[in-house]
């Protein structure tokens, strides 16, 4: 037998090792394919505090999902279309989804129109006003009789300033608003147009009695600008709505009752619906002289409207209100009140100090929503706040009188003593 070197190793020793190293290499087997199995049990692995690559994934869908509304409903599309046994009307999916959306925002002037009632919408409106004798105004995104002109068919019908357009034509789908009532009731004289009202009872818009009207379209002549002659001196001048020739109405009654007489002038704004901002301006420019009239606030800026300096008298001036003043009217009121350049007579406006936008929408129809709002030159907030006026006097039911227009002439009258 040889003798054994230093370094040869005893045969127990080696085997050792390789039976370690099997049982390493068995371990991790084992571990590996323990790791798929615990990896697909989801119970497990959160209980282990273990997020997967298929949650993570899921979680950082779930986030995107999140970001807004529209990938909100493309994901619940998307799994109706690959996953639901039921199928849906895109159209009346999507009209159902934005006036559900629409009436979150909680702006009573937003609204859907659909193709066909979008059409109706754009119709072009002309100054003559063919149609059924009935001035429509709007409230909270509702048309309204504002005024009922003697003689009309509809103050035939007994149509009477307030009442709510309920339907024309049968058609109660959506609100009206006062253009498409404007629009649908312009016809060819002679025709008919058939509209379904709301009485409100208590003052209550939300409610009341219904009632239908047959009327009969004409081209109804109603003057826009009216005037008189006050107690010797007090010129009165009466401004139904916002019109294109609005401020040459006025300037000629100006000068018009100046030259009979007239020292200081009582402009009624009551029940004015509003129309044209522009013209609004430029009837302020016929009484302030220099300054802002409107601040117009908008989503990426603020602007200004100046008057144009154009004045044509620097009498005595004092504005009638009430709660049917509005928008543009209501612009006018808030100038000459913080310009100090006419006193306030009456109730507190409507405030509606907005401007609504009507955008058409690549999918058809259109979307109305509101995009700006006004502020006086004093920076107050006309929307849903209204002008306040310098002197409030309301006036009461069952009395023949006119209140506020005999307050009205009295202040103007005892101003031109301290001019």
């Amino acid at each position: 037998m040889r003798p054994r070197s230093k370094n040869q190793k005893k045969p127990g020793a080696h085997n050792a090792r390789v039976v370690k190293a099997l049982t390493l290499v068995i371990g991790a087997c084992l571990l590996f394919c323990a790791g798929f199995l615990v990896r697909n049990d989801d119970g497990l692995m959160q209980r282990l505090g273990v997020v997967s690559s298929s949650d993570s994934a899921a979680a950082d869908a779930s986030s995107a999902s999140s970001d807004g509304l529209a990938s909100r409903i493309a994901e619940v599309e998307s799994i109706l279309q690959s996953e639901s046994l039921d199928s849906y009307d895109l159209d009346a999916s999507t009209s159902a989804s934005v006036e559900a959306f629409l009436e979150s925002t909680n702006d009573p002037f937003t609204r859907y129109y659909s193709d066909a009632r979008y059409s109706s919408y754009v119709q072009s409106t002309t100054e003559e006003y063919p149609g059924v004798g009935v001035l429509f105004a709007e409230s909270d995104g509702r048309a309204y009789a504002l005024d009922v002109f003697e003689g009309s068919s509809a103050a035939e019908a007994g149509v009477e300033p307030g009442d709510f357009v309920v339907a024309i034509d049968g058609d109660r789908s959506q609100e009206w608003s006062a253009t498409e009532a404007i629009n649908a009731v312009q016809r060819q004289a002679g025709s008919t147009v058939v509209i379904t009202w709301m009485r409100p009872e208590n003052d209550d818009p939300s409610a009341g009695s219904e009632f239908s009207t047959s009327l009969e379209c004409a081209d109804y002549e109603e003057p826009n600008v009216s005037i008189d002659l006050l107690e010797e001196s007090v010129g009165y001048i009466k401004l139904s709505q916002f019109t294109q020739n609005s401020d040459t109405l006025v300037r000629q009654a100006i000068e018009q009752l100046r030259g009979q007489g007239a020292q200081s002038f009582v402009l009624d704004l009551r029940d004015n619906p509003g129309g044209y901002l522009t013209k609004a301006v430029d009837v302020a420019s016929l009484f302030i002289r220099s300054g802002v009239v409107v601040e117009i606030v908008t989503v990426d800026a603020s602007t200004t409207k100046q008057v144009s300096g154009e004045v044509a008298t620097d009498a005595p001036l004092v504005v009638i209100v009430n709660e049917n003043t509005a928008g543009a009217a209501e612009v006018l009121a808030a100038a000459l009140r913080d310009t100090e350049r006419a006193t306030i007579v009456g109730t507190t406006t409507m405030g509606k100090g907005s401007v609504q936008v009507t955008k058409a929408l690549s999918f058809g129809g259109a979307l109305r929503y509101t995009a700006a709002r006004y502020k006086s030159p004093d920076g107050y907030s006309i929307d849903q706040v209204g002008v306040t006026p310098s002197i409030t006097v309301s006036q009461r039911e069952g009395n023949d009188a006119d209140e506020q227009l005999d307050l009205a002439v009295d202040t103007a009258a005892s101003l031109i003593q301290q001019s």
